[in-house]
């Protein structure tokens, strides 16, 4: 029998207090495969295998109703500063791609009667 979203979302949410919770169905919505994030103060302290232990004793039952299951756990702490660190990686790539647009030089245009000679000097081309 599939695993509800909600089921999941409901049986997390009474365990401990949560700050932020994401619930992915990656099996196209047959409830066989689901990707969490959970973020708890109930997770100070402990190390990301302990955290990834709590939650997966909590939902053993739904766990074992599944084809995968996969999940990222972080204290309120780490998921400010993980949500920090994408924002500022966002705002360098935006910076990037503006750069990237002021420094074009536009349409090149190719002139065939001139040439280039080794110290950059146009010289015309000689017909032969």
């Amino acid at each position: 029998m599939p695993v509800s979203q909600e089921d999941l979302e409901a049986t997390i949410r009474n365990a401990w207090p949560i700050d932020h919770l994401e619930i992915i169905d990656v099996s196209s919505g047959c409830g066989e495969s689901y990707a969490v994030v959970v973020v708890s103060p109930a997770f100070e302290g402990k190390l990301t295998l302990a955290r990834h232990r709590m939650v997966n004793e909590l939902l053993k039952s739904q766990i074992a109703q599944m084809h995968a299951f996969s999940q990222k756990s972080f204290t309120p702490k780490q998921w400010a500063a993980d949500v920090q660190k994408k924002k500022e990686a966002q705002e360098m790539k935006e910076q990037m791609k503006s750069t990237i647009v002021e420094s074009d030089p536009g349409p090149v245009t190719v002139v065939s009667d001139i040439s280039v000679d080794v110290a950059g000097e146009a010289i015309a081309k000689q017909e032969p």
